[in-house]
């Protein structure tokens, strides 16, 4: 067998028996302080990307449909590993690309939740899409155009100067990116805190607790909680406005620090957590946009992200700017951002 078809088919197997299926007599454990027990470690890997593909209707993929687009994404794999080359060497035209294979872990298969694979994290609109206002047009080409900059360190990504993951790896809403989609959950009576395996970050979540002046910001925002039941239920206001974008090669949303996140934790099995979350930014979106993302747990040790402000990779890329400017070579923004969210 090719290594694609080994890969298929064990994407198929996997698609079959690993999904965590909720049981109708499953209790909820609770803590030492009768809390539902939320604790442990989880992963939120998936091929499923944030908004819909354009070449998919629905939201609900039948069985065949998943395979289907389990077996388009390995067969992504089995090509990204292999540039093109000229007589045995990498030809001038190939990109190599910033990663082999072997440094990619999203996941193995789709998203399933309520006993269906999702084509998509969001639910609503039913479209499938972020839904932008036009009104909010310019301020996103103002902030994508900040990213393109090169004049200093303070002016790249914050994932690229290791305050904060990329993406919305860290959240909220807490996506999954290219790797180290993990997330170790601890809790006490009063506190709830998720340490984020991407840069090694920690939301803090107060329970019953209120926000602090607007004008007291955080790079993953305020998060004050609240028990519904059986269901953690964590708002976030505050973000620091630094976190407007969030890109990676697997979402990019925009938002302002208005910002209001709704997430909602809830244990649906022994294996697996129902993550839902609202966004709600009345100047960006046109409406509340939602989300769902199953949390399956994961028995593996979560290792140290050492991500460190001003690595050796930063004066990597500002001296790549600067070669650039030397040899007159001028990108257009599209180029940019393109090279920025790697599409």
């Amino acid at each position: 067998m090719t290594r694609l078809t080994i890969c298929v088919a064990f994407a198929t197997l996997t698609l079959i028996t690993s999904e965590p299926v909720k049981a109708d007599s499953y209790t909820t454990p609770r803590t030492f302080y009768n809390q539902p027990d939320l604790q442990g470690t989880w992963t939120n890997g998936t091929f499923t990307t944030l908004e819909r593909p354009d070449n998919v209707d629905a939201l609900v993929l039948s069985e065949a449909e998943a395979r289907a687009m389990v077996a388009q994404r390995n067969e992504f794999y089995e090509g990204y590993d292999e540039p093109d080359k000229v007589d045995g060497k990498l030809a001038e035209s190939s990109d190599p690309g910033g990663y082999n294979t072997f440094w990619m872990d999203e996941g193995s298969n789709l998203a399933y939740l309520d006993g269906n694979y999702r084509s998509s994290i969001i639910v609503h609109p039913e479209d499938g899409q972020i839904p932008y206002k036009w009104s909010s047009l310019y301020r996103r080409y103002r902030d994508l155009i900040q990213l393109t900059r090169m004049d200093g360190p303070e002016l790249r990504p914050l994932g690229e100067r290791c305050i904060v993951g990329f993406g919305s790896t860290g959240g909220p809403p807490m996506l999954p990116v290219l790797y180290n989609n993990n997330y170790q959950i601890v809790q006490s009576k009063d506190h709830v805190l998720i340490l984020v395996e991407m840069n090694h970050d920690v939301r803090t979540i107060r329970l019953n607790s209120k926000h602090p002046p607007v004008t007291v910001t955080k790079w993953l925002g305020d998060s004050i909680g609240w028990w519904e039941g059986d269901t953690l239920v964590v708002e976030t206001t505050n973000f620091h406005p630094g976190q407007g974008i969030r890109a990676s090669l697997k979402h990019l949303i925009y938002a302002t620090d208005a910002l209001k996140v709704t997430e909602r934790f809830t244990r649906t099995s022994t294996s697996a957590i129902k993550y839902e979350f609202s966004m709600d930014d009345p100047s960006v979106y046109s409406e509340v946009w939602r989300g769902e993302l199953p949390l399956r747990k994961h028995d593996e040790q979560i290792y140290e992200y050492a991500c460190h402000e001003g690595n050796y990779a930063m004066p990597g890329i500002l001296a790549g700017a600067r070669r650039e400017e030397a040899d007159g070579v001028e990108k257009t923004f599209i180029q940019k951002v393109a090279a920025f969210v790697g599409d």
